[in-house]
């Protein structure tokens, strides 16, 4: 996401074609920052965007189309996985993002024979790829079907964390109960977060 900089005081634009946001003032007929951080425009429906400046730490990261995100499952059905988008990449999200993940974007091949529930379960913690943005009323549609993405940590039912035994399986280490996962196969970089 690419935001113009600016600095307190630093003339933005003139009050006719804006409405104030946070973060700035009007001063002879313009818009001013009234702190240093990003500009930012919204258009929510209203005749005139409204801007804004906030700092860095409040500029919030949107998922976009291609990037990795790691999700939670909350629940899942024969068609579909719904999940919590918790990060994209590596930065953790201040707002909560809806995903769905279909049956048949789980896998790259064998499509018409994936099973939800033998990919993910509720609590997984998944890494899936955007395929399509959301609004607020709909949510992000996700991919896992690379070898790199889909489940990098589940828990048994006895509660200790699984680990993965094939591209398909994870094991209880205490029970070692199996059960059926779409497994990521991860890379160093991802364990780190």
């Amino acid at each position: 996401m690419s935001a113009k900089v600016c600095i307190p005081g630093e003339k933005l634009c003139s009050a006719e074609d804006c409405v104030l946001g946070t973060g700035v003032y009007l001063r002879h007929g313009y818009i001013h920052s009234s702190l240093a951080g990003y500009v930012v425009r919204k258009s929510e429906g209203k005749e005139l965007p409204m801007i804004s400046v906030v700092r860095g730490t409040e500029l919030q990261l949107l998922p976009d189309v291609g990037a990795i995100v790691t999700c939670k499952v909350t629940s899942i059905n024969p068609r579909f996985a719904k999940v919590h988008i918790l990060k994209v990449g590596s930065t953790s999200l201040k707002d909560h993002f809806k995903g769905t993940i279909r049956k048949e974007d789980v896998r790259a091949t064998e499509k018409d024979k994936v099973e939800i529930y033998k990919s993910f379960r509720p609590g997984d913690i998944v890494l899936a790829k955007v395929m399509s943005i959301g609004n607020v009323e709909s949510s992000y549609l996700l991919t896992t079907a690379e070898n790199e993405l889909g489940v990098v940590v589940a828990h048994s039912e006895s509660g200790a964390v699984m680990v993965p035994i094939s591209w398909s399986e994870m094991q209880c280490p205490l029970t070692y109960a199996k059960e059926l996962r779409k497994v990521a196969r991860v890379q160093a970089k991802h364990l780190e977060a």
